[in-house]
């Protein structure tokens, strides 16, 4: 791919927790703004490339373990996540990690797509290897003002099975965010995989791997669905397509929210990207019409409907 890209990733969340700490409530800096890790933001991604069958290595998977025999007492069978070697194993149909050389292995991970756009560490015996995603997503922060945490107690119907003297069915708790707007930049960056390409273990980062990337980057949270994550959605996004000597800084920091009857997203990089306009080769915005309101004029723009991919 001859070009580099340059964008930002909207996500809404309304009473939902688009991405929990270890206490359950939704992360937060020092100052007290919320913001997602880009792992919240990947791993929808690799879900949905997954659940489409393409070859995903990063990602939970579970097996079967059938507990230690022989033993007086010995445990059962249990459910365990998979290592990073079973989980190689089973992707490329590897009969055994340890029998592959460092460029075998080299190879079968550029042919997943998670590793292709996000790169990975692979700590394995003999294999030490680690690789700088052609893709690099910020942590996205809540651009909306009217923020508040929400905290929901739920009736268990069933009572704390450990205590004989439990009478009651047990309570729970759900905590969300009222309403959150996360955004987070982008970039990609083709050469990273220059060297690579050079040893002849990958083709390297192709309008292909673009192209999936931005599929999923428009729907992922859209689609994925669970109970923390209903409620969450893709709102907008950007791609600003460049010649690959362009350099950019991260846009979302330039970006704000507003409240009104439609929501308002402003792109406060108008000047910036209009001053590169020779050296921008597309623009394309998309976003939801019928609950938002872009502002800001961006030469060679076209807006597109998020979900229906119409233009606007």
């Amino acid at each position: 791919m001859e070009k580099r890209v340059y964008g930002v990733i909207g996500i809404k969340s309304v009473m939902a927790n688009w991405n929990a700490d270890f206490t359950g409530n939704p992360k937060s800096i020092s100052t007290g703004e919320v913001f997602g890790s880009d792992k919240a933001l990947k791993y929808p991604m690799k879900k949905m490339w997954n659940e489409q069958g393409e070859k995903v290595v990063y990602i939970k998977s579970l097996k079967m373990d059938e507990g230690k025999k022989g033993k007086k007492d010995a445990e059962g069978p249990k459910v365990r996540p998979k290592s990073l070697k079973e989980r190689y194993e089973e992707v490329f149909e590897v009969e055994d990690l340890k029998k592959e050389d460092s460029i075998k292995v080299l190879t079968n991970l550029f042919k997943a797509v998670d590793v292709k756009n996000f790169g990975c560490t692979f700590a394995e015996e003999k294999n030490n290897i680690s690789i700088t995603g052609a893709v690099q997503i910020t942590q996205g922060f809540n651009k909306y003002n009217g923020h508040n945490v929400e905290e929901q107690q739920i009736l268990s119907p069933f009572r704390d099975g450990t205590k004989d003297e439990a009478e009651s069915s047990t309570l729970g708790t759900k905590i969300v965010s009222n309403e959150a707007h996360y955004f987070y930049s982008f970039s990609i960056n083709p050469l990273s995989y220059k060297d690579y390409v050079a040893m002849g273990v990958t083709e390297g980062y192709t309008e292909e791997d673009y192209n999936k990337f931005k599929e999923v980057a428009m729907v992922s949270a859209t689609s994925f669905n669970t109970n923390a994550k209903v409620g969450c959605e893709n709102e907008f996004a950007i791609f600003i397509e460049t010649e690959k000597e362009l350099y950019l800084p991260e846009l979302a920091q330039y970006v704000t929210f507003n409240k009104g009857e439609k929501n308002i997203i402003e792109l406060g990089f108008n000047d910036l990207i209009n001053d590169f306009k020779d050296k921008i080769t597309s623009i394309e915005v998309y976003y939801n019409p019928y609950t938002t309101i872009i502002k800001g004029e961006l030469n060679k723009a076209k807006y597109f409907n998020i979900f229906t991919k119409a233009e606007v």
